[in-house]
């Protein structure tokens, strides 16, 4: 009975923890803005070989 008991409150803590996890906050928007940053600075990079690459007439222009 013990046992049930205490599978009944760690769903019920996990189901609490991933409905808190869907929460627009703070957090979850700060990780937004830092995956943006991340991505803009993967892009330029990108660009900045491939206009490199071009400036040098490689065959092969893709980063």
């Amino acid at each position: 009975m013990n046992s049930l008991k205490t599978l009944i409150q760690v769903f019920g803590a996990a189901t609490l923890l991933t409905l808190a996890g869907c929460s627009d906050g703070p957090a979850e928007e700060t990780g937004e803005e830092v995956d943006e940053m991340v991505t803009d600075a993967q892009n330029a990079v990108e660009d900045a070989c491939e206009n490199l690459k071009e400036a040098a007439k490689a065959e092969n222009e893709n980063c």
